[in-house]
């Protein structure tokens, strides 16, 4: 085989890895459980935009929303490590059976408004980088899911209503809380959701209105309380690997590029809430927008355990992280 044929062939080789060769286009695969449309969708397709215009086009990423590359989020953690895809957007709460850290945005109650969960972010944002620089990933941002509450088929505003639902709950904080209120809770990732209201296995969820609407829950359900359960992340990911291969001006455009994507997120957090209401009472989705004291506070108290068994999971480090949120907050 001649020099010409052989350098071409592992400039193809190096390409098809992800990995930068001399004037050969680098394609990476963006893995979500979610749709194009959610806010992780919003993000994506801004960091897929500009780290197009910021490479002039040799850095192309394909999104595969909606699950369709054949991972969930709990399996999306340990493909982007392995390097089996280059970069994921997952759910935090779904991957902390494997980093109990990722629990955090997702622990009841926690962020009451947006500026509390962009604060809880920023406070937890170093101990994250941690975790995923031990499985061989860099962390690049997070996006946040608007206040979750419960869509069943009728307004859920007491226990009693509560313990007629069989609810899901996408990590194993919220079927805890859940099933302390008294409702028979499971968790179930987002790409089996829908399967599972349509065949009635499940008559409630417990997700954001975002969700909700991305995948057009008035289908099934009718309803949607606002408990504000939690504002919980999702992070996008990436391969240490790809991304060491990379030259440091390939890297600085990742990295300005996941800014872009993270500012874009947590701007259209603002719009979100009035978009999705809107839509949701145009499809006749009747919205409880709030819920009374007593039911609030019997809620909090089912989720004392989560914190208590997070705690004795992340120690010192978790007792950190919540006292200079707490701390932070105040201020």
């Amino acid at each position: 085989m001649n020099f010409k044929a052989t350098a071409f062939l592992l400039a193809t080789a190096l390409g098809g890895l992800g990995l930068p060769a001399t004037a050969q286009e680098i394609s990476w695969d963006l893995a979500n459980e979610y749709g194009q449309s959610s806010i992780m969708g919003v993000g994506d397709e801004a960091f897929i935009k500009a780290v197009d215009e910021l490479s002039g086009g040799t850095i192309k990423i394909t999104a595969h929303y909606d699950g369709s590359i054949g991972y969930k989020s709990v399996d999306q953690f340990d493909a982007v490590g392995d390097g089996a895809i280059q970069i994921a957007d997952t759910v935090m709460g779904a991957v902390a059976g494997i980093e109990p850290i990722f629990l955090l945005s997702s622990l009841p109650f926690i962020a009451g408004s947006d500026a509390d969960a962009k604060l809880l972010w920023e406070v937890g944002r170093p101990h994250y980088e941690e975790v995923f620089a031990k499985h061989n990933q860099v962390l690049l941002w997070a996006t946040p899911w608007p206040p979750s509450g419960i869509w069943a088929n009728s307004p859920i505003t007491s226990q009693e209503e509560l313990a007629a639902l069989k609810i899901r709950a996408w990590d194993p904080s919220g079927v805890r809380t859940m099933s302390n209120a008294g409702a028979n809770a499971v968790q179930i990732s987002w790409a089996d959701t829908v399967p599972q209201l349509a065949s009635g296995a499940i008559n409630a969820v417990l997700t954001s209105a975002d969700g909700g609407v991305s995948v057009k829950f008035w289908e099934f359900l009718n309803n949607f309380t606002a408990v504000n359960y939690s504002m919980a992340l999702n992070m996008t990911h990436m391969n240490k690997d790809a991304f060491d291969s990379l030259t440091p001006e390939q890297q600085k455009i990742v990295l300005d590029a996941a800014e872009i994507a993270s500012e874009a997120a947590w701007a259209e957090l603002g719009k979100r809430v009035a978009k999705n209401y809107e839509d949701m009472r145009a499809n006749n989705v009747t919205i409880t927008e709030s819920v009374s004291p007593e039911f609030r506070a019997a809620l909090v108290a089912a989720g004392e355990q989560v914190y208590t068994d997070w705690l004795a999971k992340t120690g010192a480090t978790g007792q950190e992280i919540l006292d200079t949120y707490r701390s932070r907050q105040a201020k």
